[in-house]
C-alpha cells in the first residue's frame, strides 16, 4: 500500500491532496494497530478507496507502474525469450509466447493484445476451494492490479510498450479457468 500511495503522490496522476489524505489515513490506521489480521482489512479499504475516489484511467496508470505479481521469478525466462525472438514479427512472437508461458494471449486486429488469465492465489485460490466464488470487495481494483502484472510480463517478453485499455471481469462467476480478459494498447516497441 505504501508503494501505491507514494506513486499516487506524483504530479502525473493528478490526485488532489484531499483525496491523498484518505489513503494516508488508511495506511496509518493499519500501522497503528500493528495486527496482521488488519492488514487484509486495510488492503481492502485501500483498494475500495481507489475505486471510490480515483477514476479507472488513474488506477490503470498507477497499476501500470506497480501491478501485482511483477517478476515472480520469471524475469530471466522473459528476457531470454525477448532476446532470442527480437527479430520475429509480433504476431508470431505472441503465438510462441502463448505456448512457452502457457498463456491465452492474442494479437487483435485493432492493434491491441488481449490475454485471458487467472492467477493461482488470492481470489482464485479461495474460489477454487468453494463451489461459489466468494465476493471479494473491492474486486475491480484487485483485477486492475493483476492487469499491471500481465502488462509487465508481456512487455518484458515481447519487447513492446503497452498501456492498459480494459479489464473485463464479466465471466468471473462462470469461468474460473480464464475468467478475466485484459486488453492492452500497443504503444510502441522498446528502443
Amino acid at each position: 500500500m505504501k508503494t501505491l500511495y507514494n506513486l499516487m503522490q506524483k504530479k502525473e496522476y493528478n490526485i488532489p491532496n484531499d483525496i491523498l489524505i484518505i489513503f494516508k489515513d488508511i495506511i496509518e490506521k493499519g500501522e497503528a494497530k500493528n495486527e496482521p489480521s488488519l492488514d487484509h482489512e486495510c488492503t481492502n479499504d485501500f483498494f475500495q478507496a481507489m475505486e471510490d475516489h480515483l477514476d479507472a484511467e488513474q488506477r490503470y496508470r498507477i497499476f501500470e507502474k506497480y501491478g501485482g505479481c511483477m517478476g515472480t521469478g520469471q524475469d530471466g525466462a522473459r528476457k531470454t525469450f525477448a532476446s532470442e525472438h527480437i527479430l520475429m514479427p509480433l504476431e508470431a512472437k505472441i503465438e510462441l509466447f502463448a505456448k512457452k508461458f502457457c498463456r491465452n494471449v492474442v494479437l487483435n486486429k485493432d492493434n491491441t493484445i488481449s490475454i485471458n488469465f487467472t492467477c493461482s492465489h488470492g481470489y482464485f485460490k479461495r474460489a477454487r476451494e468453494s463451489k461459489n466464488p466468494p465476493p471479494l470487495p473491492p474486486i475491480q481494483s484487485y483485477f486492475e492490479r493483476c492487469a499491471g502484472g500481465r502488462l509487465y510480463e508481456l512487455q518484458k517478453a515481447l519487447g513492446i510498450k503497452l498501456k492498459i485499455k480494459s479489464i473485463d471481469i464479466s465471466s468471473l462467476k462462470e469461468n474460473l479457468d480464464n475468467p478475466v480478459v485484459y486488453t492492452f494498447d500497443i504503444v510502441n516497441k522498446f528502443e
